[in-house]
């Protein structure tokens, strides 16, 4: 609701000609909504905690470089493979902006995402969900309330009927897939740093292509899909299908 309730608010200032400044700290905040209500109903959820150590404990254990590299690596494979068929296909190419303006790209993209959603999406959401599913399930459930949570954004993407479907299906197959993925990572390695470079590299990866957003949003999500799918079948430790302790959530 604290989503909606900003988007609504970004609505009006377009409408009312607010100026840009102004209504990019709207879209900021809204992006961090998510956490906003965690931390607004963090005493009633755990009311024998203090946020401050919440939030230590998510970044407490020791990052596993073997772990965040392997990551890295998949969402790499998806991105080339992606720009190869691309560009095989369609008239898309990497994008030839300049330094100074990825830079740009890549602190916005990091504010407006994984900063401001992580903490509440696989700190609280997923770890809370794993106490009673299995992985599996539980990147599914945030899956989908992570990617109908983005719905005001669909209707603001400047499709309409079988483009705005479309564009809903590409999103919410890749959104899911990704969950999917970040679930295995993030449970190889309980830090948040985890999720929250692999959401950087999805947003930002966006970006580096210069086309057709259904082109690149067709191959892109469909590989990360792909991708999942490979994750679920292999199940590399038998993570996906194994309860997390309560005691190490």
């Amino acid at each position: 609701m604290v989503f909606f309730a900003f988007f609504t608010a970004i609505g009006f200032g377009i409408l009312l000609g607010v100026p840009k400044s102004i209504m990019t700290i709207l879209q900021i905040i809204s992006a961090w909504s998510s956490t906003f209500a965690f931390i607004f109903l963090f005493k009633r959820i755990y009311p024998g905690k203090t946020l401050k150590k919440f939030i230590r404990d998510q970044f407490a254990p020791r990052i596993k470089v073997s772990v965040l590299c392997t990551a890295v690596i998949v969402q790499g494979i998806i991105i080339a493979l992606s720009f190869t068929l691309l560009s095989v296909s369609t008239e898309t190419s990497l994008s030839n902006a300049g330094l100074g303006l990825f830079i740009l790209v890549f602190i916005d993209s990091f504010v407006r995402g994984p900063l401001g959603e992580e903490l509440g999406w696989r700190g609280y959401a997923l770890n809370e969900l794993q106490k009673n599913h299995s992985p599996l399930k539980s990147a599914l459930i945030v899956g989908v309330l992570w990617g109908f949570w983005h719905t005001p954004l669909w209707f603001a993407s400047g499709y309409v009927g079988l483009d705005l479907v479309t564009y809903i299906l590409l999103f919410m197959i890749g959104i899911v897939s990704f969950s999917i993925l970040v679930t295995l990572f993030f449970n190889l390695n309980k830090n948040l740093v985890i999720p929250i470079v692999l959401h950087q590299f999805f947003n930002f990866s966006l970006a580096l292509f210069h086309g057709k957003l259904l082109d690149v949003l067709t191959y892109v999500m469909l590989l990360y899909f792909v991708a999942a799918l490979l994750v679920v079948v292999l199940n590399p430790r038998g993570i996906l299908y194994k309860r997390i302790e309560k005691d190490h959530l």
